[in-house]
């Protein structure tokens, strides 16, 4: 029996699943919950995140699709055991909840701890049958975040950090208690929002992100663009860009998520986003640490 507790509601139950092998009869008393009969043989994904996942658990031969907006008929026709969604507040599935298949509410990106999100695998290794594989995992993982998280909280001066660009007149930063900020402190570094309480993100003008980060000394820049940025091409964008101390000092480091499999990766994979922001926040302990840049890498001129 598997509860998923509602994130937008702690004392409320989201979902409650009965994983029942598929080789045995069903019990003549179950309690009160969706039934899955398990491993899953044919699964319809929503999201590429848990692609890259069961492929980690060796389990991807179960994906019989992946698609960003579902088609009914063709999920009727693809005769799938599951189908693995992403819940949001106050908001049903719509169509799907008329599929007649147990729908898989995956809410591990409401956690706001990196670890926390990436031990969904243990719930997602029990659907295809790969339980053993995915505690495995996650306890390598979870013992590497931890002991670079240990490395990291020695190391000084702890740089300020401040977040991404402007979209139209708003600036949007992680909140102080997001995954982001989250992983800014355990990588040694000093988020200029960590005082906020939100986990997700702040709606800020050009000027409130000024006043603070203007002196800050790394700015981290996540986009997904077909041409990588480059400081002249961010100060052509929009010109006070210019007035940060990381751009006139060349301290921005950028992440082009349609080149980098960040969105694939690091969900299920914390600590190696964890070992790269060490290495941009602590350059003198990058060849302990990395010998590859994953993710963030200095912005070209």
């Amino acid at each position: 029996k598997v509860t998923i507790q509602d994130a937008w509601h702690p004392q409320a139950t989201l979902a409650t699943y009965l994983l029942v092998n598929r080789n045995l009869p069903l019990p003549a008393q179950l309690p009160e919950g969706t039934v899955v009969r398990v491993p899953l043989q044919r699964v319809a994904l929503l999201s590429s995140v848990h692609t890259a996942l069961l492929t980690d658990l060796r389990a991807e031969s179960c994906i019989a699709a992946l698609a960003d907006t579902p088609d009914l008929e063709q999920l009727r026709a693809l005769q799938a055991d599951a189908v693995w969604v992403s819940p949001f507040e106050n908001a049903g599935h719509g169509s799907l909840s008329r599929l007649g298949t147990p729908l898989i509410e995956c809410a591990d990106y409401m956690e706001n701890s990196p670890l926390a999100r990436a031990e969904w695998m243990r719930f997602y290794g029990r659907l295809v049958g790969r339980a053993a594989e995915a505690d495995s995992l996650f306890l390598a993982i979870e013992r590497r975040y931890l002991d670079l998280r240990q490395k990291a909280s020695k190391l000084k001066p702890q740089p300020t950090v401040f977040c991404d660009l402007r979209t139209g007149g708003t600036w949007y930063q992680p909140g102080g208690h997001s995954t982001m900020g989250q992983f800014i402190a355990d990588a040694g570094g000093r988020y200029l929002w960590a005082d906020r309480p939100e986990s997700g993100s702040l709606q800020l003008d050009f000027e409130s992100v000024f006043s603070r980060a203007h002196a800050a000394d790394i700015w981290l820049l996540k986009y997904g663009r077909p041409t990588s940025l480059t400081y002249a091409s961010l100060a052509g964008e929009f010109n006070r860009y210019t007035q940060f101390r990381p751009w006139r000092e060349r301290h921005i480091l950028a992440c082009n998520t349609m080149q980098k499999a960040f969105y694939e990766e690091v969900p299920f994979h914390p600590e190696r986003l964890l070992a790269n922001l060490i290495c941009v926040f602590h350059p003198a302990v990058a060849p302990q640490i990395e010998q590859t840049v994953r993710y963030y890498e200095p912005l070209a001129n």
